[in-house]
């Protein structure tokens, strides 16, 4: 009998566990993959997260299944998400709060550039500037108005501290001079749900999930927070063309897994998105909503993280505004 060498010994066991590896990868999935949405039901991402989670159930053989875990405008999501087995089996969708995050918090449970990995852009869609119907005013510039005379009674909701919403309300404040009362929520679905009830005066609400209820008469838009007119709304004018010009934001809508994830498991699973969000159902849907379908591919959306960081980071600075 040949004596077998521990290099030969070694290699061996790599080459088995590498293979090992690589079937595991061409298997998969095997099992129901999990969405995390790190917002309340109701708001847009969880809108978006149920609407790609039903088809790409279709595309990918296997169910996908939702599950919202709420608070701290997003971060009790993500770090579930980071912390979980990096198998692709449990996927984080996020929104453009998470880009913002690491400007407010000095000390958040996870590192958005480290402990997870861009999976794919879903979508990207403006924000509506909505009013409840009872409110006297009608444009941008009567609510300016009405918030100068009223002052702080006037009340926003958003997602919570830093959400994209609130973000969205505090360079409007900036840049009209006025200011109003910040109602943070654990979810942009509650902040609607108690703008529909008269509980609060207004909100940036995404397209997604206010667009709807516009359109039934149960809020008033007074304008939209894209550069240009959305073909969704074209009526509706842009913040920028109400008196404030340069006003320009929105949100965007992703996945991210935990970070050692392996990249065969996340090309399948951005591939899947990619499908799923161009789908003639599910693009119409959007882009019916406002929302522009984008599914892009990891290294697409890491430019676009590294993008939107660095430009929340510049506008948290410039208004001053702190999360503890």
């Amino acid at each position: 009998m040949k004596a077998v060498s521990l290099g030969a010994l070694v290699a061996s066991a790599l080459a088995l566990a590498s293979g090992t590896a690589a079937s595991q990868e061409v298997g998969f999935p095997s099992k129901p993959i999990r969405f995390v949405v790190g917002q309340s039901p109701g708001g847009a991402t969880d809108i978006v997260g149920r609407m790609v989670a039903g088809k790409m159930s279709e595309v990918i053989g296997q169910n996908v299944l939702v599950e919202n875990r709420t608070g701290a405008a997003g971060s009790i999501g993500a770090t579930t998400v980071a912390k979980s087995a990096p198998d692709g089996y449990t996927i984080l969708v996020v929104s453009s709060s998470y880009s913002i995050n690491p400007s407010l918090y000095a000390n958040l449970p996870f590192d958005p550039q480290k402990d997870l990995a861009p999976v794919s852009l879903l979508a990207e869609a403006p924000f509506l500037l909505v009013v409840h119907p009872s409110l006297p005013a009608k444009s941008v510039k009567e609510l300016v108005a009405l918030g100068r005379k009223q002052g702080d009674a006037l009340t926003y909701g958003s997602g919570g501290v830093g959400s994209s919403g609130h973000l969205a309300a505090g360079l409007f404040e900036s840049m009209a001079g006025v200011k109003f009362t910040h109602i943070p929520y654990k979810g942009a679905g509650q902040a609607l749900v108690d703008l529909l009830g008269g509980q609060i005066t207004f909100t940036f609400a995404s397209m997604l999930s206010s667009g709807s209820h516009v359109k039934r008469d149960r809020l008033r838009v007074l304008g939209v927070t894209s550069s240009k007119r959305t073909a969704a709304m074209p009526q509706v004018p842009t913040i920028a063309e109400s008196g404030y010009p340069g006003f320009s934001t929105g949100s965007w809508y992703g996945l991210l897994a935990p970070a050692a994830t392996p990249s065969a498991v996340i090309e399948r699973i951005s591939q899947a998105a990619h499908k799923s969000v161009m789908t003639p159902d599910v693009r119409d849907r959007m882009s019916g909503d406002g929302a522009e379908p984008i599914g892009s591919t990891p290294a697409e959306f890491q430019r676009h993280l590294a993008t939107e960081i660095a430009k929340w980071r510049k506008v948290v600075n410039a208004i001053g505004l702190t999360a503890k």
